[in-house]
């Protein structure tokens, strides 16, 4: 999953997008190992257990679960991959270019 997510960090580096992550491994040195070894340079948090209050607050029943949010912080799709995760982020950038200024 991690070289997908680079990628598209990478791709939409000048794109209206921002990759959050939050895991829930015990160990927060094993973590730390893991984001050196793996280049992961977006912001994640550690939210301690799989019952942390981050993934109790969103519903987080599987690993990985992904939340794709729009411009307005709602909610739009969950739990695509890959392809399908490439076409919705596309997707919400073409809605937000076509969105008029606030």
């Amino acid at each position: 999953m991690y070289p997908h997510e680079r990628s598209l960090v990478n791709r939409l580096a000048n794109q209206p997008f921002v990759l959050l992550g939050i895991n829930s491994d015990g160990d927060r040195e094993k973590l730390k190992e893991t984001i050196a070894a793996e280049q992961i340079d977006w912001r994640s948090w550690w939210d301690k257990s799989p019952t942390g209050p981050i993934q109790t607050e969103w519903q987080v029943t599987q690993r990985p679960t992904i939340h794709l949010l729009d411009a307005d912080g709602i909610i739009r799709y969950k739990n695509v991959e890959e392809h399908e995760l490439d076409e919705a982020v596309d997707t919400l950038i073409e809605e937000l270019a076509g969105k008029p200024s606030r």
